[in-house]
């Protein structure tokens, strides 16, 4: 089974504006709500691939609630925790560019973390993957994501994915993940650099994560694709396909999936990156995640 924990899932408003200026009324010419948070996104993604995914996290408030139901109506299978305050809303701007406004988050407490602790201790077991994906509400501090783990002592042979920044990632190195996928510039923040390396010096910043315990790692940059470095010594380069960007939101998470649902078929880290890569694009060319056909229609266009 694939298990995925979000803790800051969120409704995610989209506005187009035409040529939005501040300090005045801007009027939206579109608008839609979708439910939101890179695990479940990451659970929707592989629900699209034909993958059984159960989506685990915290839920808050009217905001949960339409989060419940539309997952529901979406036929995700899902076990959230309620807890107080509000799930947070966040706001997607498109006009000239994109501009996100994101919520705080609902009011999550130590006892939901230990709660979600022993939901998940009853449920996994070895050969099992336990994706832990996004930011954490303010209620939380950076090291939550390790507490988390050191308490849940996986059991032998449990996939671990974590897709975070900061402490939230750099704190669960020392569990072993078996992937990591760090973007191009929260790679460049974990070790303070303030220029993009070439491919070379991501390799190498890559493999520094491997030597924290990292033991695949990811890193994705966008419309220039992605790298790899494995535990088996290999480094490997995918282009991006070239397309439109309509929406950048869930691109990640989407690689995340693909990358998951193709090593799973066929064992293979550069297929596994190409389907990966694919599926973020595939997702950035379109409003709404990616329909599997979608994905393979970008695959077929990068071989």
């Amino acid at each position: 089974m694939i298990y995925t924990v979000t803790f800051n899932p969120s409704l995610d408003y989209y506005v187009k504006v035409n040529n939005v200026r501040s300090g005045i009324v801007n009027r939206t010419v579109g608008e839609r709500l979708a439910v939101g948070g890179k695990g479940l996104n990451v659970s929707l993604a592989l629900k699209e691939l034909g993958d059984k995914t159960l989506a685990l996290g915290f839920v808050a408030g009217f905001t949960g609630k339409y989060i419940r139901d539309k997952v529901t109506e979406l036929g995700l299978d899902y076990d959230f925790i309620e807890v107080d305050g509000q799930s947070r809303i966040n706001v997607k701007v498109k006009s000239n560019t994109e501009t996100d406004i994101n919520g705080t988050g609902a009011e999550i407490s130590v006892s939901d973390v230990n709660k979600l602790v022993k939901k998940l201790k009853a449920l996994i077991k070895e050969g099992d993957w336990l994706i832990v994906c996004g930011s954490v509400p303010s209620t939380l501090d950076d090291g939550i994501y390790a507490s988390m783990l050191k308490k849940l002592k996986l059991p032998d042979g449990v996939n671990l994915v974590i897709d975070a920044c900061g402490r939230l990632l750099t704190d669960t190195l020392k569990f072993r993940p078996f992937l990591i996928k760090p973007n191009i510039y929260e790679m460049c923040e974990i070790f303070g650099l303030t220029t993009v390396p070439d491919i070379e010096g991501i390799f190498a910043c890559a493999r520094r994560l491997q030597k924290m315990g990292a033991r695949n790692v990811i890193v994705s940059m966008g419309s220039s694709g992605a790298a790899m470095v494995t535990e088996t010594s290999q480094s490997m380069y995918v282009r991006a396909a070239r397309g439109q960007l309509v929406n950048s939101v869930g691109a990640g998470d989407s690689m995340i999936a693909g990358f998951i649902h193709e090593y799973l078929n066929s064992g293979n880290y550069f297929s596994a990156l190409n389907y990966a890569t694919a599926a973020g694009s595939a997702c950035a060319f379109t409003k709404n995640l990616a329909t599997r056909e979608q994905i393979e229609y970008v695959e077929s266009l990068m071989l």
